[in-house]
């Protein structure tokens, strides 16, 4: 509790300092008394509680701060394993200071409500008065209030430690604070939780850079090499013109010193070039991307202020840009494709047939996703409401296909169920029968198959009435029906009942749209924290054949997402079989050579320079031994006779 002493002898260093007189405290937390009193009309002995907020306004303002709650989660629970025990809880508000997403002991959570510290409190300072997250929005900078640093003598017991998390333009979108209900008297003991809640802010901007600009050029800068890739100093994103677009908050501290300018909140440093701010043309940035260099400079042009420098090409330049204008069609053909315009146009022309009376044949390679699309196609029709029933014609032993798809009367044969059984065919009825690897169905269900399509009805195994059917069909093969018509596999009459019109889904690697199916695939399975590609792995993933196409992608990811580490894919994570030879031509990007290519030419220049002793090789890379002979093995690397191990 806190001593009505204590509340007195705080509420007069407020006025007294408020009136201009001397104070031990400083001018950050003293200014804000004012603004206090003099604009937000509040007294520090009836200063209001914190205000809360409904649950419903929570909600809104989490969906709205969605990216930026996802991107730093990871970094909150990381933080609070760091502080673990010592009494703190972390939150995280958005711009106007509402708390948005929080950790805290459980074993407190009445105090901690009781404080303040909860989902939907709010902390701007015109309600709260002086406290850390408020005085934080108000001034732009991370700051301590510690204990009697509080406007308000309800909040002289909490000491906050609170850091801005700006967006790639400047702006603050966040900020992230640590509370705790008690601490030490001296306002230095916080200094180290200020230090923490710095780093993890810098990293969640990081995270967001590189989220949300992997179509930009990243530039990563370092005053030394050691932490450049792994935990870079600025972070600066271009456009193809060399324009800037992001950028963190220590490069928007950094640019500002460089060119004289005020530390305005965001908008004076988007849009600069390239080559204004460093000593450096844009044709030169490919050079940066390589990985031979790891420890190449740059220089600042105004400055002179040498820093290293790694740059990160678009992952778009590796492939050609795929178009992003959809023309208006139902949702669930809609999500197919982010442009492809082949697919486009095979889901136009699905679209306006999704209701049509005829029946539909999908060509396409094994796991373009005909059974996907299909089913995209009853989604989109008036049947949506009654049963898709998807059928493999190559899953049912021939013995009882028949009794599988048509369904049997009871006791029609030894073994059948007592109540007899329904077929697939007639459990799709109203709805759709999806018939895929058609292709494969013997010739016998072919000839029944037939007459259903033609009669509109089927009788069940040992029936002796007709079941009338009202079933859109939609059939699916990867082989060719032509060709085997004309050796006899397949009916012909059947075919052209199918075939009322036929749509032809492209190979995957013929998509332009490939670098989108990725990221989709990759926030279907990690929905609260995707994990992030390396440029190396995304290369080798546009360049692949993909034979299994969409299917093979899916098996792909899984496993690279089930052993990658830290929410980062790199291409060490990927299956051999994707960084075989069988890869398709690049298209020319700004850089000479892929990035896959400059890795190897550098492990070939480091083998050939330690006159391919491999152990040495590894301690240069600070590597691993095996690590070094995974990466010969993936190149299709062979050291000479003469190798030294």
């Amino acid at each position: 509790m806190i001593g009505q002493n204590n509340r007195n002898a705080h509420v007069a260093d407020v006025i007294k300092a408020t009136e201009g007189d001397t104070t031990n405290y400083d001018s950050i937390i003293t200014d804000s008394w004012r603004r206090c009193i003099q604009e937000h009309q509040l007294n520090p002995v009836t200063a209001p509680e914190v205000y809360v907020h409904t649950s419903a306004q929570l909600r809104e303002r989490q969906q709205r701060m969605e990216d930026i709650l996802r991107t730093a989660r990871f970094g909150l629970e990381t933080l609070h394993r760091q502080i673990a025990g010592l009494g703190y809880t972390i939150l995280l508000t958005d711009a106007q200071g509402i708390t948005i997403d929080f950790i805290g002991d459980p074993a407190f959570e009445t105090e901690l409500r009781h404080a303040g510290l909860y989902l939907g409190a709010e902390w701007s300072e015109s309600l709260a008065g002086t406290n850390g997250v408020g005085t934080c929005i108000a001034n732009g900078k991370g700051l301590i209030v510690h204990q009697g640093d509080h406007f308000s003598a309800n909040h002289i017991n909490l000491t906050c430690t609170a850091v801005p998390i700006f967006d790639p333009q400047g702006q603050i979108a966040a900020v992230l604070d640590i509370s705790a209900l008690r601490s030490p008297e001296e306002k230095q003991s916080q200094h180290l939780a200020l230090a923490l809640v710095t780093h993890c802010a810098h990293q969640v901007e990081n995270a967001t850079l590189f989220n949300h600009f992997n179509r930009n050029w990243i530039l990563k800068f370092s005053s030394s090499p050691e932490f450049l890739c792994v935990d870079p100093e600025y972070v600066l994103a271009l456009d193809e013109d060399g324009l800037i677009t992001g950028f963190n908050n220590r490069t928007a501290l950094l640019l500002r010193h460089e060119f004289g300018l005020a530390p305005v909140k965001g908008g004076d440093l988007k849009g600069r070039a390239f080559e204004d701010v460093f000593d450096c043309t844009l044709e030169k940035l490919g050079n940066f991307a390589r990985l031979s260099h790891p420890r190449a400079t740059i220089k600042l042009k105004h400055s002179g202020t040498i820093l290293f420098l790694q740059a990160i090409p678009p992952t778009v330049s590796v492939r050609g840009p795929a178009s992003t204008s959809m023309p208006k069609m139902p949702e669930p053909l809609a999500n197919f494709t982010k442009g492809d315009p082949a697919v486009v146009t095979v889901l136009e022309r699905a679209a306006k047939l999704a209701d049509a009376p005829i029946s539909l044949l999908i060509q396409g390679e094994t796991g373009t996703g005909k059974e996907y699309f299909a089913r995209a196609v009853h989604d989109s029709s008036a049947r949506s409401h009654k049963e898709f029933v998807a059928i493999n014609c190559a899953a049912f032993p021939e013995s009882l296909i028949e009794s599988e798809l048509f369904g049997y009367e009871a006791g029609a044969f030894t073994g059948a169920q007592s109540k007899g059984k329904q077929g697939l065919v007639a459990q799709a009825n109203g709805g759709t029968l999806f018939l895929d690897e058609i292709g494969d169905m013997p010739l016998m269900l072919q000839t029944r198959l037939l007459r259903v399509l033609a009669e509109r009805e089927i009788i069940p195994v040992g029936a002796t009435r007709p079941i009338k059917l009202d079933v859109r069909v939609i059939a699916a093969t990867h082989r060719n029906l032509t060709a085997m018509i004309k050796t006899g596999q397949f009916r012909e009459d059947l075919y052209y009942r199918l075939n009322g019109f036929e749509l032809i889904l492209p190979a995957l690697r013929d998509r332009s749209d490939i670098e989108w199916l990725i990221e989709r695939l990759i926030r279907l399975r990690c929905p609260t924290a995707p994990p992030v590609l390396t440029p190396e792995a995304a290369s080798a993933l546009y360049r692949y054949r993909w034979p299994g196409n969409v299917r093979e992608l899916k098996n792909v990811l899984d496993f690279a997402l089930a052993v990658c580490s830290k929410g980062v894919v790199s291409i060490d994570d990927l299956p051999s079989s994707v960084l075989g030879i069988s890869m398709r031509p690049m298209e020319r990007s700004q850089t000479d050579d892929s990035p896959v290519d400059s890795e190897a030419a550098s492990l070939r220049t480091h083998l050939a320079r330690r006159h391919w002793n491999v152990t040495q090789v590894a301690r240069d890379l600070n590597v691993d031994r095996t690590t070094i002979h995974r990466r010969m093995k993936r190149f299709g690397i062979v050291a000479p006779n003469q190798c030294v191990e």
